[in-house]
């Protein structure tokens, strides 16, 4: 009688090729993808009615993803295949209607104060009414805020360094302030009359960070200031401001049932509400349709920025960090439910803050590569991408791989690298603090 071959310990039930497990992740097959998407949750029992309606729905939403799909790849490929131009035809649209807003905002204003000054007392109700929509539509011009998350540079003269060179590196100018916050991202913008810049580093995503990929991030960052991005710019950004805040001005109040007089007058206000919001939401969704190609090769040129004072690998590093977030919420609710060891007051003895920083560096440099890959290939399946108005991770990192090699332009020394540290140890007790409790 034939002795039965043994399947391998970790077998995959597709494929039956030997799986490599870690059980803190999930278990997959590189080889046919088995398992490589979660799968979906169970669903109660349906009539063939809401069957009808969920197998509409899947074909509706598989054929806006198809639509999506086509229209970041041709994106991609047009950068592949010729430079963008950063004023188009989209451009122009936009900003005309953004100029719209504004006059409309300036008319509604001047309007107002006439009405005001009118002798009549009901045509100054109705001018005070417009001076308070005016007051919603005014340009948000944005301030910077000096509370615990701001560095300075007299605090932090290292920092601050590593990041004017950055911004000279890119052809921007040098930082105005630097926030250190609890988040997993980095930003950077401008606020004030006087378009003071900002750039907001999350102390969670900077430690785990590589020195060279610190450096791709703030050349993405700065990269923004410099590649014409007009969502970003003060035409057009204040105009997306004014009209999400009139949409959310103009929500309807939902409130319980009413009866009478008041609840005509609740419908008839509701009725108008409604359809200032939908005529509101459909110029947004205007707008963000001829800014999206734009603001998406503004995303690239950051990312091709960012390759020149890093390299290319560095670049590519730190945006698959950005892959790992639901790693970091893991490891964050791990950290938080382990026992905090308390300050003995002996000498050496670390502060709870060192220990968090310490745990969550090690955990995400123990993240295997078998998982970095499973979740580079998921986000090719499912689009995945910072927000709504970056291009799909995958995309990026695949035109970074396309570069040719070169030498980074900026790089860090041993000593610039502790005295960062040194600059970041109180912003990082105050953030473990936060994170923490």
């Amino acid at each position: 009688m034939q002795t039965p071959s043994l399947a391998p310990a970790h077998a995959c039930p597709s494929c039956g090729s030997e799986l490599e497990v870690d059980e803190r992740f999930p278990r997959w097959c590189p080889g046919c993808e088995w398992n490589l998407a979660p799968a979906a949750p169970a669903v109660p029992h349906r009539t063939p009615r809401q069957q009808r309606k969920a197998l509409r729905d899947e074909r509706r939403e598989a054929a806006r993803q198809a639509t999506v799909r086509a229209r970041v790849e041709k994106l991609y490929e047009s950068l592949t295949d010729r430079p963008a131009r950063t004023r188009d035809a989209s451009w122009f649209a936009a900003a005309t209607i953004a100029g719209l807003v504004h006059l409309l905002t300036l008319v509604l204003f001047t309007g107002s104060v006439a009405l005001v000054c009118d002798d009549r007392w009901p045509v100054r109700v109705l001018g005070v009414l417009g001076l308070v929509v005016t007051v919603v539509m005014r340009p948000r011009l944005g301030r910077l805020k000096d509370d615990a998350t701001v560095l300075r540079r007299a605090d932090a003269p290292a920092l601050y360094a590593l990041a004017d060179r950055a911004a000279a590196a890119v052809g921007g100018k040098p930082v105005d302030v630097i926030r250190v916050t609890r988040s997993f991202n980095a930003s950077f913008g401008r606020a004030g009359l006087l378009r003071r810049s900002r750039l907001t580093l999350g102390l969670p995503l900077w430690t785990v960070l590589t020195p060279q990929q610190r450096i791709a991030l703030l050349g993405h960052e700065f990269g923004h200031d410099v590649n014409g991005d007009a969502r970003r710019g003060l035409w057009l950004g204040t105009a997306l401001n004014t009209l999400a805040a009139l949409h959310d001005a103009f929500l309807p109040d939902r409130r319980g049932p009413q009866r009478g007089r008041i609840l005509l007058f609740a419908m008839i206000a509701g009725t108008v509400q409604g359809l200032m919001c939908h005529l509101i939401r459909a110029v947004l969704n205007l707008l963000d349709g001829l800014t999206t190609r734009s603001g998406q090769r503004a995303e690239y040129r950051a990312d091709a920025l960012a390759a020149e004072l890093a390299s290319a690998a560095a670049a590519q590093g730190m945006l698959e960090t950005f892959l790992l977030y639901q790693t970091y919420e893991t490891v964050l609710l791990r950290l938080r439910a382990t026992p905090r060891p308390r300050r003995s007051g002996r000498p050496g003895d670390q502060p709870p803050a060192v220990d968090f920083w310490t745990s969550l560096a090690d955990q995400f440099a123990s993240i295997p590569p078998l998982e970095r890959e499973r979740l580079r290939r998921l986000s090719a399946l499912d689009l995945g991408s910072v927000d709504r108005t970056h291009p799909p991770t995958h995309l990026r990192i695949r035109l970074l791989g396309g570069r040719p090699d070169q030498q980074p332009s900026v790089t860090l020394s041993t000593t610039e690298i502790a005295a960062i540290e040194a600059e970041l140890a109180p912003a990082r007790a105050r953030v473990a603090s936060e994170l923490l409790d």
